[in-house]
């Protein structure tokens, strides 16, 4: 439950937004063979203006230059989030083809171009190096999401099959909250990031605040010890499984350089859960959507030099990036083990209240 108490905590508390997953997972992937790879889509309503933020050195990407509030195409279809690596960018050929049978996009003489923006994750060595995701795993993901569960799965499915979160498992997380003027703001991440998402010397989440949204103890003096002795690839800063991805969403009537800003804000999530973060083994990117349900009148004081919308993005971010915190380690609590590598509730039972 988002913090409000009445939602569902995830992105889809956003009318109109809808997530779906589709993976393959096969036994075989603990000894580095079969599938551990997916990809997650989030389908957007009509008329939803985006943006994109990208922090990380090595980012994975497509149609980001897009997004750029200097260009001329507003709205977003959907937002593709996959592992494979840029492999797995071929994924958003079949969200593409699922959105031209329903003539989402922009009309053109002959037909529709659908505006698929998407970001990836390296998560290669887990499960076969050679196996990616398809046009097929996109086109499965859209059907997910059109069938309209109110939530989305959390933890090893879709884009985060194969992710890792420091020396633990990763996956994907979402939250939600709604503002005092009304305006929900959601986010959903598949965390697989370089920096660790828990103090080694405490085994808790580096922010007390979210110590206190998941009613998380400290756990017993032996658990911590079995963190702190679990082995990195190579190093806290050279792990090979590396980026956080994902969308923050919002039903306020804003402009793609609002977005843009909310963007950027969100970010800062990322670097209150994960050390480090944005690192140059990083492609840490987040897409900002509106929907543009709400309309929120700037407040009377507003100075007339300054852009109306702005105070209301500045208050839009902060609540995504507060978000975008919980989606992580929401990602990460829920996530089983694939591939051997260990899951947060294997190592540290204790920070679980019973």
């Amino acid at each position: 439950m988002s913090p409000d108490g009445r939602r569902a905590n995830a992105i889809t508390d956003v009318g109109g937004i809808r997530v779906g997953h589709h993976h393959r997972l096969d036994p075989d992937a603990t000894m580095g063979a079969g599938w551990a790879r997916g990809v997650t889509v989030v389908l957007t309503p009509p008329g939803t203006v985006g943006a994109v933020d990208c922090r990380g050195g090595a980012p994975g990407t497509r149609e980001t230059d897009l997004l750029d509030p200097a260009n001329t195409v507003r709205y977003v279809d959907a937002v593709l989030l996959t592992g494979g690596s840029a492999y797995g960018l071929a994924a958003a050929d079949g969200v593409m083809r699922w959105l031209e049978e329903r003539e989402r996009g922009v009309a053109m003489d002959g037909g529709v171009v659908p505006i698929v923006p998407g970001a990836v994750i390296f998560d290669l060595p887990v499960g076969d190096w050679a196996l990616r995701p398809t046009a097929e795993f996109g086109y499965r993901a859209c059907e997910a999401a059109a069938r309209g569960e109110a939530a989305p799965d959390v933890g090893a499915v879709g884009a985060g099959v194969g992710a890792r979160a420091g020396v633990l498992k990763g996956g994907v997380g979402t939250a939600s909250t709604m503002l005092p003027c009304g305006v929900t703001v959601g986010a959903l991440v598949v965390a697989n990031s370089a920096g660790d998402v828990a103090d080694r010397a405490t085994g808790l989440p580096w922010m007390a605040d979210l110590i206190r949204e998941f009613a998380l103890c400290p756990p017993p003096t032996e658990q911590v010890e079995a963190l702190a002795q679990l082995p990195t690839a190579s190093g806290p800063l050279e792990n090979p499984l590396n980026t956080v991805i994902g969308v923050v969403a919002t039903d306020a009537a804003l402009s793609a350089a609002a977005c843009r800003r909310i963007a950027v804000a969100a970010q800062d999530g990322l670097a209150h859960t994960i050390r480090p973060a944005h690192t140059p083994y990083d492609g840490d990117t987040l897409f900002a959507l509106a929907t543009g349900a709400v309309e929120v009148p700037p407040p009377p004081d507003t100075p007339g030099s300054f852009s109306p919308e702005m105070r209301l993005a500045a208050e839009v971010g902060a609540a995504a990036a507060d978000c975008v915190a919980r989606a992580v380690l929401a990602g990460v609590f829920a996530a089983d083990s694939v591939a051997g590598i260990p899951t947060y509730r294997d190592v540290l039972p204790g920070a679980f209240p019973r």
